[in-house]
């Protein structure tokens, strides 16, 4: 199903920057989520997020990843803490696809 059409300001009003996955672990609270430490660069600093998908990816093997994330969406309380962003991904035949970013991009880089 495709989305009704968004305006370019609609768009602009996204706030995608480039993160450097710090650490992340599976809360033992959840056996979907995996809580992420996110380096968003200087002028965002650091965040935590979570995601569903525990299912497919280990939080081990996310380390040291650099992954698109929204940074201005409304916080969200996932157990005790707040997730305070979204990282991007697709969907696949089999369910959550990470989208990983070339290393040579700093934290905290406009996505665009």
């Amino acid at each position: 199903m495709i989305k009704p059409t968004i305006s370019y300001d609609d768009f602009a009003k996204l706030d995608i920057r480039a993160g450097l996955i710090v650490a992340a672990s599976a809360p033992d609270w959840s056996e979907k989520l995996i809580r992420y430490e996110i380096d968003l660069g200087e002028e965002v600093g650091k965040r935590i997020l979570f995601s569903g998908i525990r299912k497919w990816y280990k939080p081990e093997d996310l380390v040291g990843k650099m992954v698109p994330v929204v940074v201005n969406l409304a916080p969200k309380k996932m157990g005790e803490e707040e997730s305070t962003g979204m990282v991007i991904m697709t969907d696949g035949e089999e369910g959550a696809v990470m989208i990983f970013l070339p290393k040579k991009i700093m934290p905290g880089t406009v996505v665009r």
